[in-house]
């Protein structure tokens, strides 16, 4: 029997996160707690495609509700569970890493194929390809920071990739934020802005 999908709510005035605690990068919001869960749902196929077979899901069970604040309303996770500060063995450590890289590769292949001008939004809004581009990268050396990796300037962005893994396997040592967590944030934040890119692609045909 498929255990249960242990999930965090994250509860803000505005969105409500639901972040799967053992898959980084499941996570979707909503206007309130059934729509934040509907919308998990929804994704699973989505992040299938990342996760690989491996992703087999059982009923989504919350085990923590936690306060939102400004960055919950702005539109990203930003709060930590007590649950984040569970122990990671090795495996499961080599696992959430490995998945964070399995995003990044996601983000990586679908930048190839989208076009350098996207579709903007009903007021002219958003990044183009580039602009994306050049936001994650930027997100991923304080997200580095955050963990206790302390990436030089200038860094090629394989290196700095490696370098953050690297720190996360070892158990970020110093790091403001717990493993876990880390590894949820960045691995949220790259599969969002890979399935942007995603939808503007397909808008743009």
């Amino acid at each position: 029997m498929t255990p249960p999908t242990r999930v965090v709510l994250e509860l803000g005035r505005v969105w409500v996160f639901a972040s799967a605690l053992d898959w980084p990068g499941w996570c979707r919001r909503g206007q309130g707690e059934h729509a934040a869960l509907d919308a998990l749902l929804d994704a699973a196929d989505r992040f299938r495609l990342v996760a690989g077979p491996g992703f087999q899901p059982g009923d989504l069970q919350v085990v923590d509700r936690l306060p939102g604040n400004a960055t919950t309303d702005f539109g990203a996770p930003g709060a930590i569970s007590a649950l984040d500060a569970e122990p990671l063995d090795r495996v499961t450590s080599a696992r959430a890493v490995e998945l964070l890289e399995a995003c990044w590769r996601r983000f990586d292949g679908v930048v190839a194929g989208a076009p350098a001008l996207l579709p903007k939004g009903p007021r002219g809004g958003g990044r183009d390809r580039d602009g994306i581009v050049d936001h994650v990268r930027e997100a991923e050396r304080t997200y580095g920071r955050k963990v206790g990796v302390r990436v030089a300037p200038r860094t090629p962005w394989p290196g700095q990739r490696a370098e953050i893994a690297a720190g996360l396997a070892a158990g970020a040592p110093g790091g403001a934020w717990p493993v876990r967590y880390g590894v949820r944030r960045m691995a949220w934040h790259v599969l969002d802005h890979a399935w942007e890119l995603e939808d503007k692609t397909a808008a743009a045909l």
